[in-house]
């Protein structure tokens, strides 16, 4: 209708935030834009009006999310329990905090975050390559992906028939994609231990020479896979730690952040 549209454009010259309409079959029974917006988009869109934080603005972030699937045949793979909540909650924060974001998603069904550049991969060879391409020109790269470590070395190409007792399964080592990072931009890991957790993630910032761990006890009350909080442990390049208590994943990120703002802030102190 002219006049509706009138008003929308006389609110957007106003400074008014529209949530468009999805398109989709409408109640009157034909197709086209008219649908309530996703309840997800709206409340990602009213964080993003309401947030007074910018301290990220202009940083290039990529983020990574999901769990990794590698093909057994074209119908089964190997995969793990990872949700992507992590990633996501992440990528959203990074985002209403004015960075920009590239989100490398595996397969997951979380809605993808108002304002984030997705690129969906399946494997962890798909993913290395879309890391690699986006962090080429990025500040920062946060991996809260669960990449599998390993792959079938020779996926079948046709479904494999259950006619025997027991198969046997080749696997090759999959690439440890964050070490293959360029080094020049701000690198955070993950940690998911079952035990050890602190020794673990400790070694793991030093080999991989992060700037950054986050470290989780998946076997912990509210941290396991799927959840939507989370407990972990931070610990810093220089062996600084920093353990915080369960909290929602979406608090976690936030904290996360706040870490990648120092870093970003000590580096350029640097160079200045």
């Amino acid at each position: 209708n002219t006049a509706t549209q009138d008003n929308l454009a006389r609110l957007r010259e106003r400074g008014v935030t529209i949530v468009d309409p999805e398109e989709g079959m409408l109640a009157c029974g034909s197709t086209g834009a008219g649908r309530l917006a996703n309840t997800e988009r709206i409340i990602n869109t009213i964080y993003k009006i309401l947030g007074t934080v910018n301290d990220l603005e202009g940083v290039r972030l990529v983020v990574t999310a999901g769990g990794t699937q590698e093909p057994i045949d074209p119908v089964r793979h190997i995969a793990n329990r990872s949700s992507g909540k992590m990633g996501y909650a992440i990528a959203a924060a990074a985002k209403e905090r004015g960075a920009m974001v590239t989100l490398v998603t595996a397969p997951t069904t979380v809605p993808i975050p108002v304002g984030v550049e997705a690129r969906h991969v399946q494997t962890a060879l798909e993913m290395r390559h879309a890391v690699i391409e986006a962090t080429a020109q990025a500040d920062a790269i946060i991996m809260a992906a669960a990449v599998a470590d390993y792959r079938p070395s020779i996926p079948a190409d046709s479904k494999l028939k259950r006619d025997a007792s027991s198969i046997t399964l080749g696997l090759v080592q999959n690439p440890d994609i964050l070490s293959e990072v360029k080094r020049s931009i701000v690198r955070i890991g993950f940690a998911a231990e079952s035990e050890n957790l602190v020794e673990n993630a400790s070694q793991k910032v030093k080999e991989k020479k992060l700037d950054l761990i986050v470290a989780n006890d998946i076997t912990a009350p509210g941290c396991g896979f799927g959840s939507d909080t989370n407990k972990v442990v931070l610990v810093t390049r220089r062996g600084k730690m920093e353990e915080l208590p369960l909290l929602p994943k979406t608090d976690v990120a936030m904290k996360i952040l706040d870490k990648l703002v120092e870093i970003l802030a000590a580096r350029k102190g640097v160079k200045e």
